[in-house]
């Protein structure tokens, strides 16, 4: 169990962070920039879930943990010492990969096929929800890019992949099951 009995450390202030392992790092490393946006996917999740009820809120509760799960997983380096730690460190699983698909493929069914690319908006979810495929989609880019020089859990890097398209789909939802989807009209103000 964590305890955070105070907030400020001061341990920071001259630029460098504690990852998972006790490593001390620069704030600005590949590895922190990466689970920094995981961490700021996590946030624009709380922001959808403000309009999301039922099913699609409890689903965005669920990505929301497994997103906690992906920045402890990728906080905590040197993953061919996982079985030498103390503590087993908390790494993703194709589990968690295979459920997104799973609901993925659930949504999809509903839905019409695409036969235009389509704008973000539409309801006040569905807005959100593509703020969240866009930030999704970079803190993949972050983790590959991390993933280029250090060794990461790639269950993790699958993971954000399925997230983005399952926010694609979760926000053609809701705009009434695709039906409101705002359309891209190629060269329309030219």
């Amino acid at each position: 169990m964590v305890v955070l009995s105070k907030i400020y450390t001061k341990t920071g202030d001259a630029g460098e962070t504690a990852l998972g392992n006790g490593t001390r790092v620069a704030k600005h490393s590949q590895r922190v920039g990466a689970y920094g946006t995981v961490d700021e996917l996590n946030a624009t999740v709380g922001l959808a879930r403000l309009h999301a009820d039922g099913d699609m809120d409890a689903q965005l509760a669920a990505i929301q943990n497994d997103l906690f799960d992906l920045g402890a997983d990728l906080c905590r380096p040197d993953m061919d010492k996982d079985a030498d730690a103390e503590y087993p460190p908390l790494r993703m699983t194709d589990g968690q990969v295979d459920r997104l698909e799973t609901e993925i493929d659930a949504m999809n069914g509903s839905l019409e096929p695409l036969r235009s690319f389509i704008l973000p908006g539409g309801s006040a979810l569905a807005a959100h929800l593509h703020l969240c495929r866009t930030v999704a989609r970079r803190a993949e880019r972050l983790s590959v890019e991390l993933g280029s020089v250090e060794a990461i859990n790639p269950a993790g890097t699958r993971y954000l992949n399925r997230l983005s398209d399952w926010f694609f789909v979760a926000g053609r939802i809701a705009n009434g099951g695709g039906k409101d989807d705002v359309l891209w009209v190629p060269g329309a103000n030219r």
